[in-house]
């Protein structure tokens, strides 16, 4: 088994809409996201490399100084109120902790996928997210590409 371990940090602000405490407030959190991508054994490119760390690294720097929302939060999809590419849209009915893991998951995904199409290698993806010190969320699936 063969496994490649990227760590970073990103911070965005977000709000849960409906939520009954403090939360439904905007707020921002710098978040901590460690990415696991594991295989019996990866393909390699030109190289002799198999996934590149800053790649897996800019996945979830791609959310940093981002409002993160769904679908339900107009207010941050007006672009005449806020800038479009300050925003990120997330699956889901909020902008939670579980969301966040579930979109870099799908990026990482995104990217094995790009970068080595149809080799038909089963890979576990890993994404562990880190919202505040005291609480983690993590996703791991399976993805054959």
């Amino acid at each position: 088994m063969e496994k490649i371990i990227v760590h970073s940090h990103f911070h965005t602000g977000h709000r849960q809409l409906g939520y009954p405490g403090k939360c439904k407030f905007v707020h921002g959190h710098t978040w901590r996201g460690t990415v696991t991508v594991s295989c019996e054994a990866f393909p390699r490119d030109h190289l002799d490399m198999a996934l590149d760390f800053g790649d897996l690294k800019a996945v979830m720097r791609l959310l940093d100084h981002k409002m993160l929302v769904t679908e339900q939060d107009a207010t941050f999809l007006d672009s005449d109120l806020f800038e479009p590419e300050g925003v990120v849209m997330l699956k889901g009915k909020g902008p939670s902790v579980e969301n966040v893991a579930l979109y870099i998951w799908d990026k990482v995904v995104d990217h094995i996928r790009d970068k080595f199409p149809g080799h038909g290698v089963a890979y576990t993806v890993e994404v562990l997210i880190q919202e505040t010190e005291n609480n983690i969320f993590v996703v791991e699936k399976i993805a054959t590409i």
